[in-house]
């Protein structure tokens, strides 16, 4: 089924709940103001996101600006739909009601990454993104941003392949303990997908809760893995993802002294001080169906 180009205003929270280690809990929810798109959804998502009420109705390219923007004008922009997807794979008996939320089968994802590519979307990478809520530079049509969490294979043997067909980038947030463990990405795995044009960021060491670190944590959960991914990927780790999508003002200086330009959070409010540091993603729900995915891309932003 083809989709029209997508309008952009969109709506979603989510969060997750991984066995050994999982990525969010859930959220609030925020009240919208309206649902605009042509389609229906065919299922209630599980979970819902908070968004920013007064961004413009449609992604805007405004020019370049001559100076990086202030915290105010970086949220004023309109935000850019950003997926996180963590397991790709068959459901299985052993999987909970909620750890089915963030399993999306195969056969879904593929028919997820058609959708995106009917509609007309475009992947961005993290620079990108930058570059455009600092200095209004314009981002291609219909932009988008793909993330995968927690280094798990079916992320490289399942959806690699996909984003190959349609010429589509993603970013890989790295949790570097399961590194070549058993059903989960290799050093050269990573390596490929760095070399291939896709972005890897860091994920902390063992997916501990940010809002829990102590000094010698920012050493073990952030310094040692970042270096670590440097290593194998031979460029600067630059992008880092909040384990369960939770952080903590405190947690932007560490970031930003071990330079860091971004960290993403899940559908939580922005802080309003260092939003390049708490920008918001969406977890793909492996309860929707393709058409829900693309109703909830369009209300969540």
């Amino acid at each position: 089924m083809l989709f029209t180009p997508v309008s952009a205003r969109y709506f979603l929270l989510a969060a997750l709940s991984f066995n050994l280690f999982a990525c969010s809990p859930a959220e609030p929810k925020a009240e919208i103001t309206s649902v605009p798109g042509p389609l229906t959804q065919e299922q209630t998502p599980p979970t819902d996101t908070t968004q920013d009420l007064d961004a413009p109705a449609a992604l805007a390219t405004p020019p370049a600006d001559t100076a990086p923007a202030s915290a105010a004008t970086i949220l004023a922009r309109q935000q850019v739909p950003i997926l996180c997807y963590h397991q790709i794979r068959e459901w299985t008996p052993r999987d909970g009601k909620v750890g089915k939320d963030y399993i999306v089968k195969p056969q879904e994802f593929r028919a997820q990454m058609k959708m995106l590519a009917d509609s007309g979307y475009h992947t961005i990478l993290p620079h990108q993104l930058q570059d455009y809520l600092t200095k209004g530079t314009p981002l291609p049509p219909n932009p988008i941003m793909l993330t995968f969490d927690d280094t798990k294979l079916d992320q490289y043997t399942v959806a690699k392949p996909e984003l190959d067909k349609y010429g589509f980038k993603g970013v890989f947030f790295i949790m570097t303990v399961s590194i070549g463990r058993p059903n989960y990405m290799t050093k050269a795995q990573i390596k490929e997908l760095s070399d291939k044009g896709h972005v890897i960021g860091s994920h902390t060491y063992d997916h501990q809760n940010v809002k829990k670190y102590e000094a010698k944590d920012w050493v073990t959960q952030i310094e040692k893995p970042t270096k670590q991914l440097e290593a194998i990927t031979g460029k600067p780790v630059e992008y880092f993802a909040y384990p369960f999508g939770l952080w903590r003002p405190e947690a932007i200086p560490e970031l930003q002294k071990r330079g860091f330009k971004a960290a993403y959070i899940l559908a939580t409010k922005r802080d309003p001080q260092d939003p390049l540091y708490t920008i918001r993603r969406i977890i793909a729900s492996g309860y929707w169906s393709t058409k829900g995915l693309y109703n909830s891309i369009q209300n969540s932003f």
